[in-house]
Order: structure tokens, then sequence, then C-alpha cells
């Protein structure tokens, strides 16, 4: 589904360069994958 977000642009490169990610989308993608995997570990803590 296509969305459109106004993000930080410096962040999201600083996101792909530390994450080895090669395009913004693979680098927001895993950043809401990491969101969501550590929101789910709280809820067990």
């Amino acid at each position: 589904m296509p969305t459109n977000l106004a993000l930080d642009d410096s962040l999201i490169e600083e996101a792909r360069r530390v994450g080895h990610h090669t395009t913004k989308k693979e680098a927001v993608t895993a950043a809401l994958k990491e969101y969501v995997q550590r929101r789910r570990q709280q809820r067990i803590l």
C-alpha cells in the first residue's frame, strides 16, 4: 500500500547508513520492524 510521509531526510539517511540499507524503503521497513519487536518485548516484561 503506497504511503506518503514527511520524514526527516537526515534521519533517514543515517538509518540507511548505520543499517547498511541500500534504499530508504529498506531503512524505514527495518526501523518499523524493530519498533514493533521492541514494543512486543516490553509487553512481555
